[in-house]
């Protein structure tokens, strides 16, 4: 049976002080959870009941270990995510101050594994057969994991709903002013793309928002999402359809790993057949319960948390 999401993109332990407001070389307790944008969008998915999995690649190292015990648990398949001898897990450590600084450091040096992704491990007929897959651009930083993610992509060939999470890091990137040639490469095989307003701007050289959505139109997706903060989101399809949704409101923890749960919840909506507007106040709302929580992956709502927020209009 073909999985509903095929996410395929980073992975890595997150190390998150269990201290807000506290600067982190004071913080003297941490929670460890599983971590990596596109490793808790299938996690986020898994949730709501969809059947996930993801590729990626870990350290051959216990916090390895760690992170396959940790899918399992979440339900997510872990067949494809395979250990790189020689390079370490990747750890991510941040600091909460709340509303709105997170601080993130990443420890990915020498090399995170996940950019060790080979095209000639892939398995392409499960890429090509999965209902949604999604990839990120994390994944066109360096290779061989550029042109594995290519190499998917063009063998997926539009089939079925493939999303470009465009995940702009610059820190990611020995040269970021080269990132738009790869990113227009990956829009042209994709059929949804999903980003903030820094990340379009990479993607589009457009900021504004409803310019940005109809530049990655013009790229060749169907969809476009543009996450515009504080003013929400903004979806517009190549049908001329268009929602633009406000963010709900919600008393923030900690706003990493919200994209995520987004991200998790707008594939449901897809799959579902919802509309635009639906799928973006249910995509909204389980951003908003993740901004309430500490953690990212374990924090991810349930179908009925989702609801609710919906109802209430707001995150209690």
């Amino acid at each position: 049976m073909a999985y509903d999401l095929i996410t395929m993109g980073r992975i890595g332990v997150d190390l998150y002080p269990l201290q807000a407001g506290v600067p982190l070389p004071q913080v003297t307790s941490f929670g460890k959870f599983l971590g990596g944008s596109a490793t808790n969008v299938a996690v986020a998915a898994a949730r709501l009941g969809r059947r996930t999995a993801v590729i990626t690649r870990t350290g051959d190292d216990p916090f390895g270990t760690y992170l396959h015990e940790a899918l399992k648990d979440f339900g997510v398949d872990d067949r494809w995510v395979t250990p790189v001898p020689g390079l370490p897990t990747p750890v991510t450590f941040c600091e909460v101050f709340p509303p709105d600084d997170f601080p993130l450091y990443f420890y990915r040096l020498p090399k995170a594994p996940d950019l060790e992704i080979d095209a000639h491990e892939l398995d392409l007929d499960a890429i090509r057969d999965a209902r949604v897959f999604w990839v990120t651009g994390t994944g066109l930083s360096e290779e061989p994991s550029r042109t594995a993610t290519l190499a998917a992509l063009a063998h997926r060939a539009r089939s079925g709903t493939t999303v470009f999470d465009l995940d702009w890091r610059p820190m990611f990137w020995n040269d970021p002013d080269a990132a738009r040639p790869f990113y227009e490469e990956a829009l042209r095989h994709t059929t949804v793309a999903v980003g903030n307003l820094d990340e379009v701007e990479v993607a589009t050289g457009v900021r504004e928002p409803h310019a940005a959505a109809r530049a990655l139109l013009d790229a060749g997706v169907e969809l476009a999402v543009v996450k515009q903060g504080p003013k929400g989101v903004l979806a517009v399809n190549r049908e001329g359809a268009s929602a633009e949704v406000p963010p709900l409101p919600v008393t923030v923890l900690n706003g990493l790993g919200a994209g995520d749960a987004f991200g998790g919840s707008l594939v449901h909506g897809l799959l579902a057949g919802w509309d635009l507007e639906k799928t973006m106040r249910h995509a909204n709302a389980a951003g908003a319960i993740v901004a309430s929580r500490l953690e990212c992956s374990s924090a991810m709502p349930t179908p009925g948390e989702i609801e609710a927020a919906v109802t209430a209009g707001a995150v209690k």
